[in-house]
Parts: C-alpha cells; sequence; structure tokens
C-alpha cells in the first residue's frame, strides 16, 4: 500500500512565499519518492487559535475547521512541514497547527523545510522539533534549509532552489521514505490496543 505524505505550507500571513516552496516540495516529492503527496495549506483551513474548548487528545472536535484539519493529517502517515523563520522562531501558524491537533501526528515521522535569510529557517526549525516530539511525531534530523530563499525567486514568481537543496530534498525523503515505513506497524498495533 502507498504510504501518504502531507506536504504542510503553514504560513498563512499576506504576501508569504510558502505556497510557491510548498508547491516545489510537493512536486519534487512526487518525481524522487513512492509517496502518494497531498499539498496542504494551512490558509485554507481558516484555523484560529487554539478556540476548542477541550483538549485535542480526546478528540471531539467541536468546530468545522478543526474537524477538517483533523481529516486530512490523520489520514497522512508522514509529513513534511514548509516553514518561514520569523524573529528566530516558526511562525505563530505553525505552532498553533501543530497544537490544535495531537493523535493525529503520533508515531509519523516528519521532515522540514526552512526558508528565511542567512540562516534559511534553521533556528525555526529546531524550536519546531521540540515541539513535534510532544505530540510523538518524530521529526527526522535531516532537514532542508533554503537560505537567502529570495534569491531562487524567477522573474514570473517560480521557485527554483539551487542544487544543494534539491539533494538535500531528496536524501530527506529518503530518510522519510524509510520511517513512514519502519513506524505504520506501530500505529496500528497502537490503534489495536486503543479498540
Amino acid at each position: 500500500m502507498t504510504l501518504k505524505l502531507n506536504v504542510i505550507v503553514t504560513s498563512t500571513r499576506p504576501g508569504r512565499l510558502g505556497p510557491k516552496i510548498g508547491k516545489w516540495v510537493a512536486d519534487f516529492a512526487k518525481e524522487n519518492s513512492d509517496f502518494d503527496v497531498e499539498l496542504v495549506d494551512l490558509a485554507d483551513f481558516d484555523l484560529p487559535l487554539l478556540d476548542e474548548p477541550k483538549h485535542p487528545m480526546m478528540q471531539d472536535y467541536q468546530h468545522e475547521h478543526t474537524r477538517r484539519w483533523s481529516e486530512v493529517n490523520a489520514k497522512a502517515d508522514a509529513f513534511i512541514f514548509v516553514s518561514p523563520e520569523y524573529n528566530y522562531f516558526p511562525a505563530a501558524s505553525t505552532v498553533n497547527a501543530i497544537q490544535t491537533l495531537h493523535k493525529e501526528w503520533h508515531k509519523k515521522p516528519a521532515g522540514l523545510v526552512g526558508y528565511g535569510g542567512v540562516s534559511g529557517g534553521v533556528r525555526a526549525m529546531q524550536s519546531t522539533k521540540i515541539l513535534m516530539t510532544t505530540v510523538s511525531m518524530m521529526p527526522l534530523p535531516q532537514e532542508v534549509p533554503i537560505p537567502f530563499v529570495f534569491n531562487f525567486l524567477g522573474e514570473d514568481g517560480s521557485f527554483s532552489p539551487a542544487d544543494e537543496v534539491q539533494q538535500g530534498a531528496k536524501n530527506m525523503l529518503g530518510e522519510l521514505q524509510g520511517w513512514a515505513e519502519s513506524l505504520k506497524p506501530l500505529r496500528a498495533e497502537a490503534q489495536q490496543k486503543a479498540a
């Protein structure tokens, strides 16, 4: 059975670069992995700041936006989060997107593609990994930083990264595939015990 990969664009602010980079990541994953890839744009979910009255672990969601966010991520076997760095930290929308759910992330691997200035999002990705572990996601050691992201935007607005970014993405996809295959039986076992 084909494993499902969600490429999640987490920036929601106007003028964001996330959709261009996310599209490149999703297209690259389709060409360089065996995953069934879905591009997921957080902006399409209108996810407010933690507005559910019950803890996400209960999965008793009261709002349609949360139910939609849960559904799209529950069916995934792995994730790539595409996120900018704001003030040495991930975007608030990235943090909120993860904290809104809980069990949907359990025992699933996650890769990170960060973008920004000189750091390429590395500092934000490190903070995001800490958050991911608290909801039992498995963040990969491999990550794909894109420094000086504006240098890779064409006049038509297209995104075309350096060869090193492409090689890093290819390596990350290989690791993601291996972890997704290894963790799937553990998730199935946990679901059987919970039933």
